[in-house]
């Protein structure tokens, strides 16, 4: 049972192996990124709008294909200091991994890349009352990522701009932030 138990705990360790041989940039099979993620960080060039309070501040649960080859993203952020779930679905474009979505404004997503069974990183650009903020994100199968995966984020933040004061690290292991005692 103990040799199991071994075996079971490495193996999970391993899954997490970085292999950039399943890094995926272009031509997504979308079919695999549907499924349960986990908010690992945030990075934006406005950092005020991912920060504790935040209106892009959020905490992803899964995302899912939907019918027309769109995704429905589902998620919460805090509203009045009270955790609000949230589903939105993003349009299909006519290029792989990028879509259209109206939350907070108008926004394109796009999926920067992926290791479909690890990670994904997102860029989002928000347009909202004639300013424009952009947004990576890092999502992992796994409720914590290895310093590999996170040092990917950092490399993909840097190309986009934005530098290590503007990235900010999830805790509550990417999920829903713990609610008050007697709440």
């Amino acid at each position: 049972m103990a040799l199991l138990l071994l075996s079971l705990g490495l193996g999970l360790v391993c899954a997490q192996d970085f292999n950039p041989r399943r890094i995926v940039q272009r031509n997504y099979d979308i079919s695999k990124v549907s499924g349960t993620w986990y908010s690992i960080s945030m990075a934006a060039d406005n950092r005020k709008r991912i920060e504790e309070d935040g209106d892009l501040r959020i905490f992803i649960e899964g995302i899912q294909v939907v019918e027309d080859g769109g995704l429905k993203l589902s998620f919460h952020f805090m509203l009045h200091a009270e955790c609000t779930d949230v589903a939105v679905v993003c349009g299909k474009t006519g290029k792989s991994g990028e879509y259209t979505i109206n939350y907070l404004g108008e926004n394109s997503l796009r999926i920067l890349e992926a290791d479909y069974q690890r990670y994904v990183i997102l860029h989002m650009r928000n347009f909202r009352n004639g300013t424009a903020t952009q947004v990576l994100a890092l999502y992992g199968r796994f409720p914590e990522l290895k310093s590999s995966f996170l040092d990917r984020f950092h490399k993909a933040c840097r190309s986009h701009g934005l530098g290590p004061e503007k990235i900010i690290p999830f805790s509550n292991h990417g999920r829903r932030p713990s609610r008050p005692s007697g709440a």
